[in-house]
């Protein structure tokens, strides 16, 4: 399904993830190192889509770039034009489909976040990889963690970004900011689940915010 035919901003919210938010030393950039470089037991979590899936998933991998700003960690994201195929006008990661001369997922981030955002890989640090996130539309996502250090410069490639912008990782990281929400599909495909984190004017939900969940189940794992 390469477009939806559903606004999920208009959705009830369902429930909320509602655990509490990590604790400040948590958000610290040794820590978070640690925690990436050697990861407790934890399980991910994948809301049920209830939707058909391909039987052959097409690789993919995005970048997730923490960004060190003097009041916090923030997290970058961006917002993808509305004319695009897949995933038109939704919030998502800087990254993309694997290339045949891609080496690593790690590889695939850095070149698509050079294409999409301008981000030159020299200005990001590799700190660890989260567990691959299938999606509906068919993809296999690595989600590539990387922590960025100012200055930087990001020029959008308007043929696929609309906007690009920060969020505070306090926020994201705050399971009363994760609302839960539902949707019944046309033709009796199924009624797909999925997680949304509206921030400010920025609507994040879908993958985006199923890949951000895993990562604050990995951070608040004991």
């Amino acid at each position: 399904m390469a477009k939806i035919d559903f606004d999920p901003e208009l959705l009830p919210v369902d429930a909320l993830g509602g655990e509490p938010a990590l604790a400040p030393e948590r958000l610290d950039i040794a820590w978070l190192r640690a925690r990436l470089a050697h990861p407790t037991r934890w399980d991910p979590e994948y809301p049920d889509e209830s939707m058909a899936r391909p039987s052959v998933l097409k690789n993919a991998a995005v970048l997730v770039p923490l960004v060190q700003r003097e009041g916090g960690l923030t997290m970058l994201l961006t917002q993808r034009t509305a004319h695009l195929n897949h995933h038109p006008g939704q919030i998502s990661f800087p990254g993309g489909r694997a290339e045949w001369y891609d080496s690593s997922p790690i590889e695939t981030a850095l070149r698509e976040s050079e294409e999409e955002v301008g981000l030159q890989r020299r200005h990001v640090d590799i700190i660890g990889v989260l567990p691959d996130y299938v999606t509906a539309t068919g993809y296999r996502v690595t989600p590539v963690v990387g922590l960025l250090t100012p200055p930087f410069e990001l020029i959008a490639d308007p043929g696929e970004v609309a906007e690009i912008f920060e969020v505070p990782l306090s926020f994201l990281m705050d399971g009363l900011n994760h609302q839960r929400l539902s949707v019944d599909l046309p033709e009796g495909a199924g009624r797909r689940s999925f997680y949304a984190m509206p921030y400010q004017r920025f609507f994040i939900w879908g993958a985006t915010a199923g890949m951000l969940r895993n990562l604050f189940h990995l951070l608040r794992a004991d």
